[in-house]
């Protein structure tokens, strides 16, 4: 899957590959009664993905583990769907996605003796409200007298549209990367009008700001470099050339020459490919140390000898990669 034309796969891993940010949008959209069973511990991801390759431009998935206050494992399942309306469907997704991690822990313990608990989630941002009954039950045409014999579970429904962008969530990160994902299937004249909200959002979650721009870049085509400059020059400014160097990557899969253009002129003012390595490594270097803390010096030693594709590569590596032995692993 190409993370370029996945865009909001690619965001959602994003705000949830921090614990705590995951932690704060499940006690958020679970029932009260729910997340009052959970630790307070933050939950941790699993990896992989129960979605078909051929459903990922509609569905992307997280698996997250936790315990209950009794402690009994708890796994939450939480999945998004990309679609700009409502499919009525998603509960046989979602069950699907069930089924799957079923199979594989049926697999790994072939003489487990009770199954884990696993609750599913379902994250909407379709610009259409959601109105299809969150139960698998609704996809079932049976007897009234059968349903109480047939398979049947309920998922929450986390749809961001009816929901005031203030309101999104109390955790900033969190907040920041639902308010992007909210307007990233909305008409472009409304996603332009609250290009300032999602703004203000980032002023409180700086560390976000890449992953949204590069969102936005890919689901706001009104979006011009004007428009991210002013974004970037009001959350970060003292990268700004770094960072327009590095979207000047992506918007050459968007097919906008001109704005691609625009922007190796200026990077060809600033010197020879010397200078364009050493600040990429210096870019690389402040983007480890806010995501993993103090860089260590076998790492250093690594990024000051690399080449400026291994500098960008490992860069977008950032957003998904959970460690920084992941970030800087060598390129196959």
């Amino acid at each position: 899957m190409n993370e370029i034309t996945q865009p909001h796969d690619r965001l959602f891993k994003a705000i949830m590959s921090h614990p705590e940010t995951a932690g704060a949008f499940l006690r958020e959209s679970l029932p009260p009664e729910v997340a009052q069973l959970l630790v307070p511990e933050p939950p941790q991801p699993v990896e992989g993905s129960f979605v078909e390759e051929r459903l990922r431009p509609y569905f992307s998935d997280r698996l997250f583990q936790t315990r209950t206050i009794s402690g009994k494992p708890l796994f939450l399942y939480t999945l998004l769907e990309h679609k700009s309306y409502e499919d009525k469907k998603a509960g046989w997704q979602i069950c699907r996605g069930l089924y799957a991690f079923m199979e594989q822990k049926t697999r790994e313990d072939e003489h487990w003796q009770k199954l884990p608990a696993i609750l599913a989630l379902l994250l909407y941002h379709g610009e259409q409200e959601w109105r299809t009954p969150n139960e698998f039950m609704a996809l079932v045409d049976a007897d009234e007298v059968l349903r109480p014999w047939l398979l049947n579970f309920r998922f929450p429904v986390l749809d961001l549209g009816p929901i005031p962008d203030e309101q999104l969530s109390r955790h900033a990160r969190l907040r920041a990367g639902l308010m992007a994902l909210k307007y990233g299937t909305r008409d472009p004249q409304t996603q332009m009008d609250a290009l300032e909200n999602i703004t203000a959002a980032l002023v409180d979650a700086p560390e976000l700001l890449l992953s949204v721009l590069l969102y936005l870049l890919t689901t706001f085509p009104n979006l011009d470099e004007q428009h991210v400059r002013q974004v970037v020059r009001r959350i970060n400014p003292q990268e700004e050339a770094e960072m327009m160097s590095q979207f000047a990557q992506e918007i050459l899969a968007k097919a906008k020459p001109e704005w691609v253009q625009m922007v190796r002129q200026e990077g060809e003012q600033k010197g020879e490919q010397k200078g364009r390595q050493e600040e990429g490594a210096s870019m690389l270097t402040r983007q480890l140390q806010r995501r993993f803390g103090n860089v260590p010096v076998w790492a250093s030693e690594k990024i000051a000898q690399a080449e400026l594709s291994s500098l960008e590569e490992w860069s977008l590596r950032i957003l998904d990669a959970p460690t920084l032995e992941s970030v800087l692993a060598d390129l196959s």
